[in-house]
C-alpha cells in the first residue's frame, strides 16, 4: 500500500516538517505501508504536478493545508478526484477546514496534531475508507521527526524547521495560536539531543518555529548558550557556519541575555520581531500587550551590536490605526533601524477571534486565502491601498541593502521619514513602478529623481554613487554620472569609465611604488586593475569616512567585508594638501 505525503512549499528551500511529523506518526501505526514524501512547490508547473502525484497508484495522498497554498491544494484534490475517483485524500493544517470541498468518498479532514489522531484513523486510512473528518487530542506529546538519513534527500539543501515548544503565551485575537492558549515545552535535555542530530548533519538555516521563542527568557537564553557553542566547535572543524532564526518577543529580554548577545558572532542568529503596531489602541484591540518602550530599548541594544540580523514586522489595517497612527509607528519601527523590515497587510483568518470581530471592526477583506484586509473602520480603500504602496515602496528601497549610506544620511535627518517615503512613493508611481521590474538600476534612479529637488541633492547623488560602487559594480547607470542625474537621453556608452579612469590615473601617479598593507611594488599594477576608483567631496566623504577632512579618492576593491552586510572593501586616499 502506497501512501504519498504532499507538501506544496512556498519555495524549493523550504521543507515541511508537517511531512516528517506524518511520516513517523504512520510509521509507527501502519509498519506495512509504503510510505513516499513528496515536497514540491506552488510555482510547480500544474500538470505535471497532477501527474506526479499520481504515479505508482498510490492508495492515499494526504496534503498539508496553509493560506499559502490552500488554492493550489483545492484545485490539485478536485482533479485528483476526477483523475482517480477511488482514491483517498487526506488533508490536515490550519487551512484545511476551509477548502470548501464538495462531499464525496474519499476526501477527509484531519484537524489537529497527527500525534493527537485516534487510532481509527490509521485503521481507516488502511482499509482505504477515511471518514469525513477527524479530530486530534491537541495536548498529544511530540519529539523532532527527522531521521539522519534525511539529509541525503528530503532535507538536504533546505531549510530546516524545528519547534522545540508548541503553542504560544499569548493570545492576539488575529492568530490562530489564539484559539488555544498555553505552551508544551520540550525538556531541555531533550532538545539538545535532538538539535546535537540536526547540526552533526551542518544544515545551512534552522528555523525555530516557537510562536514565541524567548518565553520564557531563561529558556531561550540556554538553547542559544549551547547553539553557540555547538557552532564554535563546527566552525573550529572546518564544517560550514548554520544560520539560527528565532520569532522573540523582544519585551521579554533580559539584561543577562542581551548582555550575552551582544558577544556572539555576526551572522549566528537571526531575529524576527513582531511589533506590530505602536498604537497602544490598535495593541489592545487585538489583545496583544507588550511593553513599547521596554521592546523599543532592547531592539536599539541589539542593533547597537551590530551583529544579529533583526526583521521587523508592522502590520497594516489593525483596528482603531488611523492614517497618522500607521505613519507614527512607521517612523519609529524605521528609527529602530533593522536590517529587514516586513510591512504587511492584515490577514483576516478563519477561525480566529478577529475573525469573528470583522463587523465590529469593520473589517471588509478577500475572501480568498490569505484574506488580507481591503478596508476598515478607520481607513477606507483608498487610504489602505495608498499605505500598502508605500510599505510596498519601502521594502523594495530598505529591504536589498542596496543604499544603506543613502538611506542612513536620510533616515538621520529626516524629522519624518514616512513623510519623505510618500513622496518617493508618488514618484514610483508616476513612474509606473508597481508595474516594472524591480532592478537596482530602476530603483537607483527613482530615488534620485525623487531628491532631484533638495537642497542636498549634489551631496545625495554622491552617497549613491558611493552606494551604487559599494554593492560591486564596475560602472556608473546613466542617472549617477556627474551632472546628469535624472535626465532624460541615451545613456552613454562607456558608464562613467572616462571619469573614473581620471581618478585612477591621479593616484597612479601620486602613489609610491610600495604602499603597505594597500600594495607593494610587485602588486601594485593588480591593485589598480581590479579597484574601481571614484573622487568625493569632502562633504561626502564626511558621510563615508569618519575623520575625513578633505575631498578624495575612494578605491572600491574586489574583496567584500564582512559582517551582517558584506559590501565591496574600500580604501580612501585624501586629495593632497
Amino acid at each position: 500500500m502506497l501512501i504519498r505525503l504532499v507538501a506544496l512549499n512556498a519555495r524549493f528551500v523550504h521543507s515541511s516538517p508537517s511531512l516528517f511529523y506524518l511520516r513517523e506518526a504512520l510509521a509507527a501505526r501502519l509498519p506495512a505501508a509504503r510510505l513516499e514524501m513528496a515536497q514540491l512547490t506552488i510555482n510547480d508547473p500544474y500538470y505535471e504536478t497532477l501527474l506526479r502525484l499520481l504515479e505508482g497508484d498510490p492508495a492515499a495522498l494526504l496534503f498539508s493545508v496553509y493560506v499559502w497554498n490552500a488554492d493550489f491544494t483545492r484545485r490539485l484534490l478536485l482533479d485528483l478526484a476526477q483523475a482517480r475517483p477511488g482514491l483517498s485524500l487526506v488533508v490536515g493544517g490550519p487551512q484545511a477546514p476551509h477548502l470548501d470541498l464538495p462531499a464525496r468518498p474519499g476526501f477527509s479532514v484531519a484537524r489537529g496534531p497527527v500525534e493527537g489522531l485516534p487510532l481509527e484513523f490509521f485503521a481507516d486510512l488502511a482499509a482505504g475508507r477515511p471518514a469525513p473528518a477527524y479530530q486530534a487530542d491537541p495536548q498529544a506529546p511530540f519529539a523532532m521527526p527527522y531521521r539522519r538519513e534525511d539529509w541525503g534527500e528530503g532535507l538536504k539543501n533546505r531549510h530546516i524547521y524545528y519547534e522545540s515548544s508548541r503553542g504560544c503565551p499569548f493570545g492576539c485575537s488575529y492568530c490562530l495560536s489564539a484559539a488555544r492558549r498555553g505552551v508544551a515545552a520540550l525538556p531541555l535535555a531533550q532538545v539538545f539531543q535532538e538539535l546535537e542530530l540536526l547540526l552533526s548533519c551542518h544544515p545551512p538555516v534552522i528555523r525555530f518555529v516557537d510562536r514565541t521563542f524567548n518565553a520564557p527568557p531563561e529558556r531561550a537564553l540556554a538553547i542559544w548558550r549551547f547553539l553557540a557553542a555547538n557552532s564554535a566547535a563546527a566552525l573550529a572543524a572546518g564544517h560550514p557556519a548554520t544560520l539560527f532564526h528565532f520569532e522573540i518577543a523582544p519585551d521579554l529580554f533580559s539584561d543577562e541575555a542581551l548582555a550575552w548577545l551582544a558577544t556572539v558572532p555576526p551572522g549566528l542568529f537571526q531575529f524576527e520581531i513582531g511589533l506590530q503596531s505602536f498604537n497602544p489602541a490598535s495593541l489592545a484591540a487585538v489583545n496583544r500587550n507588550p511593553d513599547l518602550e521596554r521592546a523599543a530599548s532592547a531592539i536599539g541594544r541589539l542593533r547597537a551590536a551590530g551583529n544579529i540580523h533583526l526583521h521587523l514586522d508592522l502590520i497594516l489595517g489593525l483596528p482603531f490605526e488611523e492614517w497618522a497612527t500607521y505613519l507614527h509607528s512607521l517612523n519609529r519601527i524605521l528609527a529602530l533601524r533593522p536590517q529587514q523590515l516586513q510591512l504587511g497587510l492584515l490577514k483576516v483568518l478563519p477561525d480566529t477571534p478577529l475573525a469573528r470581530q470583522r463587523e465590529e471592526f469593520g473589517l471588509r477583506c478577500c475572501q480568498a486565502p490569505p484574506y488580507p484586509v481591503l478596508a476598515t473602520r478607520w481607513l477606507n480603500q483608498g487610504q489602505l491601498a495608498e499605505l500598502y504602496r508605500l510599505g510596498e515602496v519601502i521594502e523594495a528601497f530598505y529591504n536589498p541593502r542596496y543604499f544603506q549610506v543613502t538611506l542612513g544620511y536620510l533616515l538621520d535627518r529626516e524629522p519624518d521619514p514616512a513623510a519623505f517615503f510618500l513622496e518617493l512613493a508618488a514618484v514610483c508611481q508616476g513612474r509606473r513602478f508597481f508595474e516594472r521590474a524591480r532592478t537596482q538600476e530602476l530603483l537607483s534612479e527613482l530615488l534620485a529623481c525623487c531628491c532631484q529637488s533638495r537642497p542636498d541633492a549634489g551631496l545625495l547623488e554622491e552617497l549613491q554613487r558611493f552606494d551604487w560602487l559599494a554593492c560591486g559594480h564596475r560602472r556608473l547607470p546613466f542617472h549617477l554620472l556627474p551632472d546628469v542625474a535624472c535626465k532624460e537621453g541615451p545613456a552613454p556608452d562607456d558608464g562613467g569609465a572616462a571619469w573614473l579612469k581620471k581618478a585612477q590615473d591621479r593616484l597612479w601617479r601620486r602613489l609610491p611604488d610600495n604602499l603597505p598593507p594597500h600594495f607593494s611594488s610587485r602588486t601594485r599594477s593588480a591593485f589598480f586593475k581590479r579597484g574601481v576608483f571614484a573622487p568625493f567631496s569632502a562633504a561626502a566623504l564626511k558621510e563615508l569616512e569618519p575623520g575625513a577632512g578633505s575631498g578624495g579618492v575612494v578605491v572600491f576593491l574586489p574583496t567584500r567585508a564582512g559582517g551582517l552586510n558584506p559590501r565591496q572593501d574600500t580604501v580612501f586616499f585624501p586629495d593632497q594638501p
